[in-house]
Formats: structure tokens, C-alpha cells, sequence
């Protein structure tokens, strides 16, 4: 199967990216048979939902009278609620099995374990410092909203063409089972990715297009020469390193 040919396999597409990659539920589960491979184009819109319910959150701190920093820790905390903290599972036990094994298959075996090790962790406490400390540098719910929208629209837009590139690195698991994604998929999820980054204005559009490109072509180089593919959690990884890139030029923009 390919890209949406039909309004009806555009929604079935963007209900099913709302519903494997976020925690919102809707009333019917029947997606027209459609895999998560003919949908990975929708994921954007998952990364709107995500960004709709952060900027809420910190609209509501704002209207308390909280400071930009408590609201951006609130902020962050509800942005994982929504996704079950999918994203930053795969970060864990990318940085566990990467560095903690020697062989390919010991890195897969130790990307598996559900125990969080020191990598993990560290890599958990970084991405979250980060997203963090560039939140707060924020001004006002408009801005985070804004930053939140290319952060996490403009992320989620590369896994069609990250899944395209790059071959299974199991034979079972959620990435192999997903099915094959085109080139037609990969290329309208990477547009709408870089539709959302234009919440920074053309010029941070530009300098996050540019960043978003350089963590691609590095993190897809260092899957391949440490697990020979892509897993669930390497896009989960991606989507993390991502959202960093972009938050990081949003405080520079935005601020």
C-alpha cells in the first residue's frame, strides 16, 4: 500500500498516527486497513495534537501567574503524559544498547531490556534539561506554542523518511512488522514536517530545516554502523534528538 489516495484514507491515516503515537483514544479503532507504514505521513499531525496540549497547559500556568520556568516544567510533563513518554523509551534504550553493548546483537538484546541502565538514564536526564532550559527562554503561551508546533510537528515528519532509508535491523518487532514505507509516504510526512517549521518565522524555518538535517544524516549513519537499521526505538531516539534541535533554535527565535 502507498500514501492516502482518498479523503477517507487521509482521516483513517491521521486517526491511526493519533493513536499509536500519542495516548488519545477515539471511538472507532477501524482504520481501513491501513498499516502504520501508509500512515507514518500523519505523524505530524500527532506532534499538533502533542504541541496543542503543552501550549494549553502553559497558557493555564501563565493565567495563575506562574514563572517561565515552573510553566515550562509543566508544560514538558504534559507533553509526555500525551505521548506515554513513547519517545523518550526509545532515547533510553538507544543510549543504553549503543554504548552498554560490543555486538550488534547484544546492543538489540540490551535495547529490548525493559531496565533502564546509567546511558539511559543519562540521556533521559539531558534531553529533558535541554528541552527544558529552551522552553523557558520562551515568552508568553503564543511563543511556546509556536515552538512547540515546530518542535513536535517538525520531528515526527521525519519518520516516514527515516523508515524509507533505512532497513529493519530485526526480522520481528514493531518497525519490521509496520511494513515498507514509499518514497510518495516519506516525502508528504518530511512537507508537512517542514510546513510546521515555518512557526518560526522563514528564517528559523530555514536554520531548523538545516539542523533537522544534520542530526537525520548523523543519527541514520550511526543506526547503520551499530545495529545495521532502524527499530521502533530509533525513531523514538530520532524524534527526541529532533525536538531538541528544533526548541533549541525556537529559544533563539523566540525569545
Amino acid at each position: 500500500m502507498s500514501g492516502p489516495s482518498a479523503p477517507r484514507q487521509v482521516l483513517d491515516d491521521i486517526g491511526l498516527s493519533l493513536v499509536f503515537f500519542t495516548r488519545l483514544r477515539l471511538p472507532s479503532s477501524d482504520f481501513g486497513g491501513r498499516s502504520l507504514a501508509d500512515a507514518i505521513w500523519a505523524a505530524p499531525f500527532a506532534g499538533l495534537a502533542v504541541a496543542i496540549i503543552g501550549a494549553l497547559v502553559y497558557a493555564i500556568a501563565a493565567v495563575f501567574g506562574l514563572a517561565t520556568a515552573p510553566a515550562a516544567a509543566l508544560t514538558l510533563a504534559a507533553t509526555m503524559l500525551a505521548t506515554g513518554c513513547l519517545h523518550e523509551d526509545g532515547l533510553s534504550d538507544i543510549a543504553d544498547g549503543f554504548w552498554g553493548g560490543r555486538t550488534r546483537d547484544r546492543k538489540l538484546e540490551i535495547m529490548r531490556d525493559s531496565r533502564i541502565g546509567a546511558y539511559g538514564a543519562a540521556a533521559l536526564g539531558l534531553s529533558l534539561l535541554i528541552r527544558w532550559s529552551a522552553l523557558s527562554e520562551l515568552a508568553g503561551p503564543g511563543h511556546v506554542f509556536l515552538a512547540l508546533l515546530a518542535a513536535h510537528a517538525g520531528s515526527r515528519g521525519l519518520f516516514g523518511a527515516f523508515m524509507h532509508l533505512l532497513p529493519p535491523a530485526r526480522s520481528d518487532g514493531l518497525s519490521a512488522g509496520a511494513g515498507t514505507v514509499t518514497t510518495e509516504t516519506a516525502v508528504i510526512g518530511a512537507a508537512l514536517g517542514a510546513v510546521a517549521l515555518l512557526a518560526l518565522g522563514l528564517g528559523g524555518a530555514v536554520a531548523a530545516l538545516i539542523l533537522l538535517g544534520l542530526v537525520f544524516t548523523a543519527f541514520r549513519a550511526l543506526c547503520l554502523s551499530q545495529i545495521g537499521g532502524q527499530t521502533g526505538d530509533t525513531i523514538g531516539a530520532l524524534q527526541q534528538l529532533g525536538e531538541i534541535a528544533v526548541l533549541l533554535v525556537a529559544s533563539v527565535c523566540l525569545s
